[in-house]
């Protein structure tokens, strides 16, 4: 009778039982940053016209101990109604998430792209709560694609650089 092989995936027993297998998981996650303004209330309420939004995001990522990454996600939105300010929110929505084995390669897309998005609908439901709770319509962010973006940017730095190289 033979031996099973680690569960059907045909890997040698790992020696002394090390564990060399790529791990990821979240921490926690919490609001790091927050802040809603409402500079013309109650005037602001009188206005009856579609707000125009500014919405700007913002990745970061930080080691902070061994094989645990921060990610923050900084979302900032500032919504005009005529020539007047409606609302200001800055939110940064932050996650720690364990990391093990993951290939050098790998860790920053992780980081700047994957991580992001698990924190996008949570950060999202914060920034919708707090402006419902300022007296506007929920403001529902789409979906946002961080893996492509981080690609693009990727793709964008390649550019400048190779622009930078034949110019000199």
């Amino acid at each position: 009778m033979s031996e099973p092989d680690n569960a059907g995936f045909g890997s040698e027993p790992l020696a002394n039982g090390a564990d060399t297998s790529t791990s990821v998981g979240v921490i926690s996650q919490y609001v790091k940053d927050f802040s809603f303004e409402n500079p013309n209330a109650p005037a602001i309420y009188q206005v009856q016209a579609q707000p125009a939004f500014d919405v700007q995001f913002n990745i970061g990522a930080a080691e902070v101990g061994a094989d645990v990454h921060e990610v923050t996600l900084k979302i900032d939105v500032k919504a005009q109604l005529e020539d007047q300010a409606a609302f200001v929110v800055e939110l940064a929505y932050a996650g720690l998430f364990g990391i093990r084995n993951m290939p050098a390669e790998h860790l920053q897309p992780f980081l700047l792209g994957e991580a992001p998005r698990i924190l996008f609908p949570f950060a999202r439901r914060v920034l919708a709560d707090a402006v419902r709770d300022g007296g506007f319509p929920p403001l529902m962010l789409e979906p946002i694609d961080f893996n492509g973006l981080y690609y693009q940017q990727l793709e964008q730095q390649a550019l400048a650089q190779g622009d930078e190289a034949g110019q000199a």
